[in-house]
């Protein structure tokens, strides 16, 4: 039966697009048969089995549906300690930093000169910038902060570019760039496979240390311990260290103490989500670069109907580009707000009160009765402070009437609502991107 369900693992290859994950996670799992609507897993331990559980039961459902045209599949996994498909499984193999010698690893489109500087970011990239001159000696360790999408990976590959480019660092074998769930699957990898010691010859014998997202290295105390270790023999080196996060590492959660305490020894640096000009600049910068003619007016227009994304501003301009390309048309302001409608927020549309209340409401899984009670639940307080300042920045209503649409609240209660959103925003970016998403939603 094992032949015969083979596929399956082809369709997961292709879903979760990353080889080393599948190689570790997916290769040595048995597809032992399929009876009635449930297919039988088998793997080769307690640790493996949970691994699968938490982070791979979902996909394999969805892609044994696709295969075997059978909905409400139910997966069920077996500890087989004698079955030979773990052992037979290849290790992800560890590169060997020989063969990665003047080999430059990084995105050669992702430097400082591409690097669109506003108020938001400034910062963070003078403190990049520094690193890259002196490794080692300048802010060590770096630790970026910012929500998804605004410009962390980027810093981090202007850091390799300009390292290899200055000489500062003379080999790309000496810069080891990974993300933090890459550095976890090598620990795991290295434990399974009893290579603890090429491990840490890896990592620990270069000139800088990158790690990108290093949140996801929480609750992993084997992969904690390790980077702990790791981090203590580069910075008694004097070697460089650079990791990026979505939030303040007092924030983040299921990370041991001497971890925390040490992202906070060097320089910490913030990326906050960028103003309309900054948007503008990098819509015009990424248009020069693609030799396309966009005028202030389209660009001023595009960044000021979407969020703080970096990335998905970038994706909107692309698709402009393809479809001017194709239709021949020039990019104007109706082809625009043609070709992005149902993608950008449209600001022509008039909001009401009952509308942010009822997208809120939704998104927390409460009711709009809720928020209009004067119940001081953790569970109903956010909510109602979030579609409050909502309907004070999307309404053309006074804070009384706002009030009053909320179960006859006073003023005061209302300013006291949004000073507290606003201040929560400048320090915590879920909650810009979760007011993001809740505003589209509204326009949507």
């Amino acid at each position: 039966m094992e032949e015969g369900l083979t596929p399956i693992k082809q369709i997961i290859r292709e879903e979760i697009h990353d080889e080393g994950a599948y190689k570790t996670w997916i290769e040595p799992i048995a597809f032992r048969e399929f009876t009635g609507n449930t297919v039988h897993l088998s793997v080769p331990n307690r640790f493996f089995k949970d691994w699968i559980l938490e982070h791979y039961k979902e996909t394999i459902q969805v892609c044994a549906s696709r295969f075997l045209r059978s909905e409400d599949l139910d997966i069920r996994i077996f500890i087989d300690e004698k079955s030979d498909s773990f052992k037979k499984s290849s290790p992800v193999r560890l590169p060997d930093q020989s063969t990665t010698t003047g080999v430059n690893p990084f995105n050669t489109a992702y430097t400082f000169e591409t690097f669109v500087i506003g108020k938001n970011n400034q910062f963070a990239q003078a403190a990049c910038q520094a690193v890259a001159a002196s490794p080692g000696k300048t802010y060590n360790p770096l630790f970026i902060y910012g929500g998804v999408g605004l410009g962390k990976t980027h810093l981090l590959n202007a850091i390799g570019n300009e390292a290899l480019t200055q000489k500062t660092v003379l080999s790309p074998a000496n810069i080891s760039f990974t993300s933090g769930e890459e550095f976890t699957n090598e620990v795991i990898n290295a434990i399974r496979f009893d290579r603890m010691d090429k491990f840490r010859d890896k990592f620990r014998n270069v000139d800088i240390l990158m790690i990108d997202d290093i949140q996801f290295i929480a609750g992993k105390e084997a992969t904690q311990a390790e980077f702990f270790h790791t981090f203590n023999a580069l910075y008694v080196s004097k070697k460089q260290i650079v990791v990026t996060c979505d939030r303040f590492p007092k924030d983040i959660k299921n990370i041991e103490e001497r971890l925390r305490s040490r992202f906070e020894w060097g320089l910490i640096a913030d990326i906050q989500p960028p103003d309309i000009e900054t948007k503008v600049a990098i819509l015009k910068k990424k248009s020069e670069k693609e030799n396309i003619q966009l005028t202030n007016e389209v660009a001023i227009f595009v960044a000021s109907k979407t969020g703080s994304n970096i990335r998905s501003l970038e994706g909107l301009l692309t698709r402009l580009i393809a479809f001017s390309s194709l239709t021949g048309k020039p990019i104007t302001i109706p082809f625009a707000r043609e070709i992005l409608k149902g993608i950008i927020n449209d600001t022509d549309k008039t909001i009401n009160v009952e509308d942010i209340q009822k997208v809120v409401c939704n998104h927390y899984g409460i009711r709009v009765s809720d928020i209009k009670s004067k119940r001081r639940s953790k569970a109903f307080v956010m909510p109602r402070q979030i579609a409050m300042y909502l309907s004070r920045n999307l309404c053309n209503i006074s804070l009384s009437d706002i009030g009053e649409k909320f179960g006859g609240k006073d003023h005061s209660t209302v300013i006291h609502a949004i000073n507290k959103v606003e201040s929560l925003l400048k320090k915590d970016p879920y909650l810009i991107e979760t007011l993001e998403e809740i505003k589209g939603k509204i326009y949507a």
